[in-house]
């Protein structure tokens, strides 16, 4: 892991920490790579629930419930997934917040439509995601490192947005 995404982590874990809030994955193309970013960080066991790595259509559906229809129509490279994504996790983890990756890392798999290196992002909660495309190829390893760390900094940034709960005392 980079010296990056373990700012991030880190960074993270003080956030979940302080507001005493848990976090899951549902990841494909990452297959794992933000799970084991975020349990880098000594005592994630407070606010990391788990991850499904979801690599193939069927476990998309199986276990996060994404919808066959957006995956037949969009393809599971779609903003859709990625956000169905996020839900299904903090349902099926029972987390408050979750962060997903869906997308071709490479060297194959993508089309004229969606090239290699086309990856959707997306972080929240039950009623709320925010998503990103990533879409330059670098080559895989390098197209999963941006994705881990673009994910890891858009949730980041989610939780640094989040209000914070008023302290009365």
């Amino acid at each position: 892991m980079d010296f990056e995404s373990k700012i991030f982590s880190k960074e993270i874990s003080d956030l979940l920490w302080e507001m005493e809030k848990t976090v899951g994955t549902a990841e494909s193309c990452t297959g794992g790579r933000i799970a084991e970013a975020l349990i880098a960080v000594p005592g994630a066991s407070k606010y990391f629930k788990g991850g499904i790595i979801s690599y193939v259509d069927e476990v998309k559906m199986n276990l996060l419930g994404v919808s066959q229809q957006v995956l037949e129509e969009q393809t599971a490279v779609c903003e859709d997934v990625a956000r169905q994504m996020v839900i299904g996790a903090c349902k099926s983890l029972k987390t408050d917040y979750a962060i997903a990756a869906t997308g071709y890392a490479g060297p194959t798999g993508g089309s004229k439509d969606i090239p290699v290196g086309t990856i959707w992002l997306a972080c929240g909660t039950l009623e709320n995601q925010l998503t990103l495309k990533v879409c330059e190829d670098h080559g895989r390893d390098i197209n999963l490192a941006i994705a881990t760390n673009k994910a890891l900094q858009m949730f980041l940034e989610l939780l640094q947005s989040d209000p914070k709960p008023i302290v009365e005392g």
